[in-house]
């Protein structure tokens, strides 16, 4: 029997049209009337609504947030995957279910929760604010948000990569005379990289677009803590459907010019880590 004849899917052509098919239906044609929507406005106008004073700062605020919690969430979901993966200990199970967590848990309550927690006369927050540290209704309670929130995609996405990572290599470069600091940056990085970066990826991509769990914590004041997303809701709200797709659709555009951008130094590593598909 021809492999050709084994195959479980259909063929080529027919496969290739479904998937266009389908992605047209769920993504393309949305999106396409969001842009479709904000044309109506015309270029001055739509270039009067995306660069308003409250809209700049509030994609400076929303970026600059994923961005960093992004990163945040690289650094430390890579310990946090490697002490599941590599280490036994009492709880480990625990651990691993807490940090599969955020996931389950509604964003409204995941935004009351930390609000409650970190409010001035929260659990932590009573203690913090004394201090001259104010995390709710700043713009570093959005960022405890976007961490809190992206912390298990990174996990998740790294976890697999280190469970697959075979301890020989880190034994022969021990045996080869690399100290540990040696053995992880010139055998282990290069592979878990690519790993890490689709993680920082989704979770960048998952914090931009993030409103319930931001919300309440934000305190959304214009200029300070007002994030993009809350912009566009405040528009729809006001029956303003081009204003709310103009802002819409120039989010939608960095959001896709900062994944390309990541999307493509992933594949560059990659290639020169000789793991490219």
């Amino acid at each position: 029997m021809s492999f050709a004849s084994r195959r479980i899917f259909p063929g080529f052509n027919l496969s290739l049209g479904y998937t266009i098919v389908y992605l047209s239906l769920i993504v393309l044609i949305p999106l396409a009337a969001v842009a479709f929507k904000a044309g109506t406005l015309g270029w001055e106008s739509f270039w009067q609504v995306v660069t308003a004073p409250d809209v700049v700062a509030s994609y400076k605020l929303s970026f600059g947030a994923a961005l960093l919690a992004g990163a945040i969430n690289a650094f430390f979901g890579l310990i946090l995957a490697w002490v599941l993966v590599r280490y036994s200990f009492f709880g480990k199970r625990f651990i691993d279910a807490m940090v599969d967590l955020p996931f389950a848990l509604p964003t409204a309550v995941t935004g009351i929760a930390l609000t409650a927690l970190y409010s001035p006369n929260g659990w932590l927050g009573q203690y913090l604010e004394p201090l001259g540290i104010k995390v709710a209704f700043t713009p570093l309670g959005i960022l405890v948000a976007l961490v809190f929130i992206g912390l298990p995609i990174v996990v998740s996405t790294v976890k697999p990569v280190i469970e697959e990572l075979e301890t020989e290599l880190e034994e022969a470069a021990a045996s080869l005379g690399a100290n540990r600091w040696q053995t992880f940056r010139h055998v282990i990085l290069p592979i878990l990289f690519p790993a890490i970066l689709t993680g920082f990826a989704l979770a960048f991509a998952r914090a931009v677009g993030e409103y319930g769990s931001v919300i309440f914590i934000a305190g959304n004041i214009p200029m300070v803590s007002e994030i993009t997303p809350l912009l566009i809701i405040t528009k729809l709200e006001q029956y303003d459907y081009a204003g709310a797709t103009a802002i819409a659709t120039s989010m939608l555009v960095i959001s896709l010019l900062l994944l390309l951008t990541i999307n493509g130094l992933q594949a560059w590593t990659a290639k020169r880590t000789g793991r490219g598909g």
